[in-house]
């Protein structure tokens, strides 16, 4: 079942910001526009689309654990930042896609380990494994 949660999770995250990064990338005079109303720079929108588009790929390839949870952890504050920045300037339903994605970022980060075959020493299930000191196949310190 949990293996289910991840990938519907993981899929609507990822699916959150790709549909985000095509935004800034299609839409940019208004992405710049909507980030300045924020408090932001312009020239922003070119980094953060490359970075949604990256933080993507290398969750859905895991090729590195420790880049997968870097780019959870980097989602993780993207999206804390952007919540913030809407309340900031009191419009909390712009704030709605932000916290969707919290919600979707943590069943995705606290599932992934039942979905995958690496896992990461930081989710749930691994706190356990290094608990009792048996190897799952996955990255084990010491």
């Amino acid at each position: 079942m949990e293996n289910y949660v991840y990938w519907i999770s993981t899929a609507l995250l990822t699916l959150l910001y790709l549909t985000s990064a095509m935004m800034y990338i299609t839409k940019r005079n208004w992405v710049r526009q909507a980030l300045g109303d924020l408090g932001y720079p312009g020239y922003l929108v070119s980094t953060l689309a490359a970075v949604k588009l990256l933080a993507v790929a290398v969750i859905l390839s895991r090729l590195h654990v420790a880049l997968s949870d870097f780019a959870y952890a980097g989602m993780f504050f993207h999206l804390i930042l952007a919540a913030g920045a809407h309340l900031g300037v009191h419009k909390p339903k712009d704030a709605l896609p932000a916290f969707i994605g919290l919600m979707l970022l943590s069943v995705s980060f606290l599932t992934q380990n039942a979905a995958r075959d690496i896992h990461s020493p930081y989710a749930p299930d691994a706190a356990t494994h290094l608990v009792s000191g048996h190897r799952t196949g996955g990255l084990v310190p010491g």
